[in-house]
């Protein structure tokens, strides 16, 4: 008699349920110290963010240096929300929230406006109308700064005063419904708004960034994301000038402190799930193709800008809902946090786990979290070789191991589903056949 197995979603739900159970029970019972169970929490949120990385570097193929920026933009907008609710800076309680959604309008009528006029299309019109004095490459610069210059006049323009009629219309009866729930559930919900809102406004931000850069491959893209990385980095330190309570380089103290592990395994194990269907999808198996062979997809009718767009931008916003998560974990935020080195991290666990595997990019992330705090444990004078004995570990692994812990492969429900290997099994069969009949045929 055969035994069923049981189904996927099945196993992956029991499987996230015992893990978060498991570690609700060694935390009550104080098995694990407060330190250790932050440093847990913290791989897992790190183990989101590298999954974001894995997406756009190990799927799609883009070399990209800035991801710690777009983890610094979840980490201050979902901090702006949460703190506004909670300490009323601006005196609106929805005030935090009213201008990250702001801001989010602009750009998404920004990125309207640049799919409207496209820039190949205005590039055409400038190369026509001022051939004389222009050569092609300095109509697409002109073309792109001009799309860069609306779409800022859309964001502050447009965006502030959309963002306005929210505040001033739906947004004025948040007060008043949440504050008829108790103060518990009412900061659960403003959390919530928040991962959302900072999850999304890094997407955006990446699309945006995405627009002008990703026509651009390897070390130049590399290059002009790891610029856009300074710019932000430049720009946290210097935000008290434009919102007081960024504070600039002084950080941003206050923070509600309301990452739970409840919260942090939610977070993960959905991003898990959308991750896993996303890259089986059809879209998926088009990044990859344009990953592979971008003239080959291109040949295909597969349109590789769009879909290398699209995965910028999504891993992106993985990065945010991560750093919305770190920022309501430490309850603090420095800009030193979000600099160009912080986003080598992220490549490091990638890199050290398998590139293009979920699954090794989860043990990645924490092992390398728990490899750099597990080293604490050495005598005081000896606790800064830290920073050396792990990049040591890492050499031998990538002398001995170049592909990482997994290479491409994955383990349990993150495997390729069975539909698609029986899909693939009866394609090579009928393949078989046809090429079986088609010798017959010539004898």
């Amino acid at each position: 008699m055969k035994i069923r197995s049981l189904p996927t979603w099945l196993t992956s739900t029991l499987f996230f349920l015992v893990v978060g159970v498991g570690f609700q029970i060694v935390s009550d019972r104080e098995w694990l110290s407060a330190y250790w169970q932050q440093v847990i929490m913290l791989g897992t949120l790190m183990a989101v963010s590298a999954l974001g990385l894995n997406l756009k570097y190990g799927y799609a193929g883009l070399f990209a240096l800035g991801h710690a920026a777009f983890y610094g933009i979840g980490a201050y907008s979902s901090a702006l929300i949460t703190k506004d609710w909670v300490t009323g800076w601006s005196g609106n309680p929805a005030g935090g929230l009213a201008g990250v959604l702001a801001i989010e309008v602009g750009f998404i009528l920004a990125v309207a406006a640049i799919s409207y006029f496209k820039i190949g299309h205005l590039r055409g019109l400038l190369r026509d109308k001022f051939s004389r004095w222009l050569t092609p490459f300095e109509a697409s610069v002109l073309a792109t700064a001009a799309i860069l210059v609306a779409g800022v006049l859309i964001i502050v323009v447009i965006g502030g005063g959309s963002g306005w009629l929210v505040r001033q219309g739906v947004l004025a009866l948040v007060p008043l419904v949440l504050g008829a729930l108790p103060a518990a559930i009412s900061q659960q919900v403003i959390f919530l708004l928040a991962l959302l809102a900072g999850a999304v406004l890094a997407g955006l931000v990446g699309f945006l960034v995405g627009l002008p850069l990703l026509n651009l491959t390897y070390d130049y893209l590399c290059i002009a994301t790891l610029g856009f990385g300074i710019i932000t980095y430049v720009f946290f330190n210097n935000a008290d000038k434009l919102i007081p309570t960024m504070k600039g380089a002084r950080g941003m103290v206050n923070i509600p402190t309301l990452t739970t592990w409840p919260w942090v395994l939610v977070c993960a194990a959905v991003a898990l799930v959308v991750m896993r269907n996303f890259i089986y999808s059809s879209t998926g198996r088009a990044i990859l193709s344009v990953r592979d062979d971008p003239i080959a997809a291109e040949t295909m009718g597969i349109d590789t800008f769009k879909f290398k767009t699209l995965a910028y931008a999504l891993g992106c916003a993985y990065a945010g809902l991560a750093g919305g998560l770190y920022a309501h974990l430490y309850s603090f935020l420095h800009p030193s946090n979000f600099t160009w080195l912080k986003s080598v991290d992220p490549f490091v666990m990638v890199v050290f786990g398998g590139v293009g595997s979920m699954t090794g990019t989860i043990l990645g992330a924490y092992s390398f979290e728990l490899l750099l705090e597990g080293l604490r444990v050495l005598p005081a004078e000896f606790i800064d070789w830290r920073y050396v004995i792990y990049p040591l570990i890492l050499l031998i692994v990538m002398l001995f191991r170049p592909q990482g812990i997994m290479g491409v492969k994955e383990w349990g429900f993150l495997k390729l589903p069975r539909i698609a290997k029986k899909e693939h099994g009866q394609g090579e069969a009928s393949a078989g056949i046809s090429k079986a009949e088609a010798q017959a045929s010539e004898n």
